[in-house]
This record gives structure tokens, sequence and C-alpha cells, in this order.
């Protein structure tokens, strides 16, 4: 049994010393492992507005450690049930297709991948329940300083840093602003046009038929057509050592605010405030026409986490940013390096091909029996007929095959994305 454990840890570094790793951990706590505040506002018209706010997960049960937050917004459309499932199981899906025993490192490089795997297979989940209910969702990973977030659809995340640069970490799937996207569905058989009413005059945003969405991509939707896919944006950055802040909100904010006004409006209040006058700012700039959900989170290293708000009164003279900080405190921490205030990109991909977001290298069991769906992440074995499409023709796998590996309903899952063939008869099932 001993043997076999030393055998299965032959490529993991030396063993290092109880006090070595301790003292490690002591010294990178302060910038791998900020506080994260949040507050949350919000003001009902439909209804279809839901979040999500876990700040306290665990990479590994048990381990304070291994911590991470998560935060998302669920815009529903064409009633709840797309949203209300979506915030009870895409997490657990996200997470049940990351390898296990991973280190941190490898965790956050598998995260964007599995984003993608747990997207598809909430939307896949949904659409068996043949419900033609549909749902945005922006979902956002905070792990130390590192950000990862995953989004379909039309709600935002943008951060704030401590210089005042706005960087907007999402993108907008309407099909009136995003002509990569219209492409793309009239590729895949779908139409894109406006509401045609008596006479031909056509009115309102561009929308894709049949169903009539506004969108291109979203969970749910099995009304509209299968080239609507549920594979997110998802973009990984590194905050600065002085940290930042990200609002998070739904349509009903951005239809009233652009990301410049969200930001400004709230600086020096702590989070809990600045949400509600996100919102109170977009009601009343444009009045209560949609759901109007709002969260604020500021990621704040532990070195600068005392330093104290500034008075309301003097909020002329200071330039604040997060929890109030003044703008000359941001400054000395910038001046030691430019490094410092910098936000680093660690990954971007908003492709809706699945064989690029799902590539060759993500961890999975290629090179062993049996092979796992790179989606659903169920195991099938050769006896049960494992086969790849090249062309026209199915190619048995052999044991030197790489992935990504989908099983039979993923793929026709894929297919349908595609404009290979129909979901419906799968999906009403």
């Amino acid at each position: 049994m001993n043997h076999t454990q030393n055998r299965d840890q032959s490529d993991r570094p030396h063993p290092i010393a109880l006090a070595t790793l301790i003292g490690r951990e002591l010294r990178g706590y302060k910038t791998e492992k900020p506080l994260v505040c949040y507050g949350h506002a919000g003001l009902a018209k439909r209804g279809e507005d839901y979040f999500l706010i876990k700040p306290d997960c665990q990479r590994i049960p048990g381990n304070p450690s291994t911590s991470f937050s998560v935060f998302a917004i669920f815009d529903g459309h064409n009633g709840v049930s797309a949203a209300v499932f979506t915030k009870e199981h895409l997490l657990d899906h996200v997470m049940g297709a990351i390898p296990p025993g991973i280190g941190r490192e490898e965790w956050l490089h598998a995260l964007p991948r599995a984003l993608v795997a747990g997207f598809v297979k909430t939307d896949i989940e949904f659409q068996r329940k043949g419900e033609a209910s549909g749902t945005t969702a922006t979902l956002v990973v905070i792990d130390g300083l590192t950000v990862t977030v995953a989004s379909v659809g039309d709600s935002r995340c943008i951060l704030d840093s401590n210089g005042g640069t706005i960087s907007l970490l999402t993108v907008d799937h309407r099909l009136e602003e995003n002509e990569e996207e219209r492409e793309r569905v009239t590729a895949s058989g779908g139409e894109v046009g406006r509401l045609n009413l008596c006479g031909g005059q056509e009115v309102g945003p561009l929308r894709c038929w049949p169903g009539g969405l506004c969108l291109s991509r979203s969970i749910g939707d099995m009304d509209v057509g299968e080239f609507i896919v549920p594979i997110p944006h998802v973009k990984q950055v590194k905050l600065p050592e002085s940290g930042a802040r990200l609002i998070i909100a739904s349509d009903g904010i951005w239809d009233a605010l652009s990301s410049e006004m969200a930001a400004k409006c709230c600086r020096g209040l702590s989070t809990e405030l600045a949400a509600k006058l996100v919102v109170k700012e977009a009601l009343r700039t444009s009045g209560l026409k949609d759901d109007t959900t709002c969260l604020v989170v500021d990621i704040i290293p532990l070195d600068h986490s005392n330093l104290p708000a500034s008075p309301r009164k003097h909020r002329n003279k200071f330039k604040s940013l997060l929890l109030g900080m003044p703008q000359n405190s941001f400054s000395k921490l910038t001046s030691k390096s430019s490094s410092v205030g910098a936000i680093e990109e660690l990954f971007e991909e908003g492709s809706a091909v699945l064989e690029e977001r799902l590539g060759s290298n993500i961890p999975s069991k290629t090179n062993s029996l049996p092979y796992r769906c790179a989606i659903c992440q169920t195991d099938q074995t050769p006896n049960e007929g494992l086969s790849v499409p090249l062309g026209p023709f199915l190619l048995p796998v052999s044991k030197n095959w790489e992935g990504p590996y989908f099983c039979s309903d993923c793929r026709r899952k894929k297919d349908a994305m595609e404009g290979k063939r129909s979901m419906r008869a799968t999906v009403s099932r």
C-alpha cells in the first residue's frame, strides 16, 4: 500500500518540513488571502432575478487555507425555473469537473475549462425538465487575488482598480451589440431580425428566431433553438496587491448606468451602501423597468484592511475607492512598484466551439480506462461502444486517444449547438 502511494506521488515535489510550510503560509497569507467584503441590493419588477453568495467555500473540506468565495447573478426570463435551477446546481457542476487532489495553481488552471463544462452540463440537465424558461448566468470565483468570471447573457461584472481604472470582465451576449455572435447564430441555422409589425415595420432590438430571444447565449431556452448556447465567456485575472472592487449586476442596472457611472457613484462607501446606491442611481436614472440586482465585492489585502474610511463630509476632497480608502493612500501603495497596481490577465476565451474550450490538455483520464466525459463527468468503458466522429465515419476509441471525450448525450448536445442536428427529441424526455 505504501509502495503504491509513493509511486503515485513520484511526480510531486520532494517533502518539505512542516515548519517551513507553515512559515510560507504565514508569509504568503497577506497577499494571497485578502479579506473579501460584500454587499447586496435589489428591486424586483418581475421577480426573476436570483443571486448566490458563498464566501466560505473550500477546495479541501475542513482546510481553511484552501478557501475561496463565489458570487453569482442569474437573470431569468420566461419564468423563474431556469434561474432557480442554475442557482442550485451550477456551482456543484463546475466543482465536479475539477480533478480532485490537485494543488492551488493546478486548480486555478483547471477552473476555466471546468466552468465551461459546468455551464453546459447545467443547461443539458435543465432542458431535460422540458421547461421553456431561460436565464443569464454570471459566476465569479475569488481565490486570493485571482478572480475568475464566467458569463452567458447580458449581466455584467466590472472591476474597479485602486487607480480608478475600470475593466469589464464579461462580454455582452446581446444580439444587438455583438456582431460576432450574430454571425455565429445565423451560421448555425438561426435567424436574426427585429419584431415585424403589420405592414412590415420592424421594431425593437435584434432577436433570434424562432423564440424572439435578444440573447445569443443563455442557460435553458429550449424553445428558441440550440444555437442559443450555454458556453460561457471566461476571463481570469490577478489583482494588484492593493486589491480592487467588483460590481456584479443584472441588466436592470446596466440598461440605466454605464460601467463608469456605476463605479464612480459608489466609491468611498462600504459594500452594502455601495450596492444600495448603485440600485438607487439606476432607479433615479430610468425608473424601475426591470428587475435590478447588484452585488458589490471588495477584495482587500490584510495589510490595508484597517485603513479608515473617508468621512462623508470630506468625500469631495478625496477620490475614495475601496472601503473609503483615500487616493493618497493608494498612491503610496502603487508608487513602490509599477507591478503593484497592475491587473495581470491570466486567461480569456469566449469561443462557442467546445473542442476549443475543452481541449486535449484538460485534466482527464485520457490515458486510462474508463473514459470520462469532459462535460458530464460520467465514465464509460470500451464495451459500452465508445467511438469518436471523423468526418462521416465513427472510429473506435483507442487507448492512446486524447480528449476531449464526450459521451453520446453530450455529443448530441455539442452537435446541436453547432447546427449539425436537433436536440429537441432528447431534451423533451
